[in-house]
């Protein structure tokens, strides 16, 4: 998609900082229209909930190995990629034990924490969920190779569509307020994904030897969330099969875009 990748150079230049910045900013824009279609859609059934999640699933898989694994290997070597997906997976493993949070399928996690509302637990334990899926576009614009980087962008975005009605739908289950509150909530958990895309540019730009063990610690805190979060809140309400479905079909969309734009 030739047109994609000459907007992004007007707007961004070569500078992988604005092009991170664009590329933040698209994954949050799409978070937000997906947080906003409560307005409309105010009760979507648990089964396309627990779809939807699975397709973001899927996307979120197969990215981790086609735009961050493969192709940190290529630049830097196994080993570097292995170190950084243990690393991520640590870290995501840390904060779930050591932030308190709030999943609304299997309720509080981490240390007890009365003085925290659970509007904020809940917030929390997005953020959690969201902050890889912005390292990992931060770090694929600050490989500087936008054919991998422009596949991984707009996956990451249309998956953050359902995501974003999951959130909102789930904070208007748990009794956070009005359907324009939890649409409020489902964008501001989205948010953090933009100043995330631009410490993962950084971090590469800057120290160029990383890049292989960034795009490892993406992949890796990616496939956690996958693992820990996502597939056990989907696979919780017995729809387990219409979720396996949904992983599947964003498995396929992920890989289509990653030939086709590659």
């Amino acid at each position: 998609m030739d047109w994609l990748e000459q907007m992004i150079l007007t707007l961004g230049g070569t500078n992988p900082i604005f092009q991170g910045l664009i590329g933040g900013l698209f994954i949050a824009l799409l978070n937000g229209i997906g947080a906003l279609l409560v307005l409309i859609w105010q009760k979507p059934s648990q089964q396309f909930l627990d779809s939807a999640l699975g397709f973001a699933a899927g996307v979120m898989l197969a990215a981790s190995f086609t735009s961050l694994i493969l192709p940190g290997v290529e630049y830097g070597g196994i080993f570097p990629v292995l170190a950084g997906m243990v690393l991520g997976a640590v870290v995501l493993d840390l904060g779930d034990r050591f932030i308190p949070h709030l999943h609304p399928g299997r309720g509080r996690e981490g240390p007890e924490s009365s003085r925290i509302r659970a509007v904020w637990l809940f917030i929390l334990a997005i953020t959690l969920h969201n902050m890889p899926e912005g390292l990992a576009v931060g770090v694929g614009f600050g490989s500087g190779n936008l054919s991998d980087a422009i596949p991984l962008m707009l996956a990451i975005g249309i998956q953050n569509i359902p995501e974003g009605l999951a959130v909102a739908v789930a904070a208007l289950n748990a009794g956070m307020g009005t359907y324009f509150y939890a649409g409020f909530v489902g964008i501001r958990a989205g948010l953090v994904e933009i100043p995330l895309t631009l410490f993962g540019v950084w971090a590469v730009s800057v120290a160029r030897p990383l890049l292989p063990y960034a795009m490892g610690f993406a992949a890796g805190a990616m496939l956690y969330v996958i693992s820990d979060e996502i597939i056990p809140e989907t696979h919780g309400t017995g729809h387990e099969k219409l979720a396996t479905m949904g992983t599947m079909v964003g498995v396929i969309v992920m890989l289509y875009l990653d030939v086709t734009l590659g």
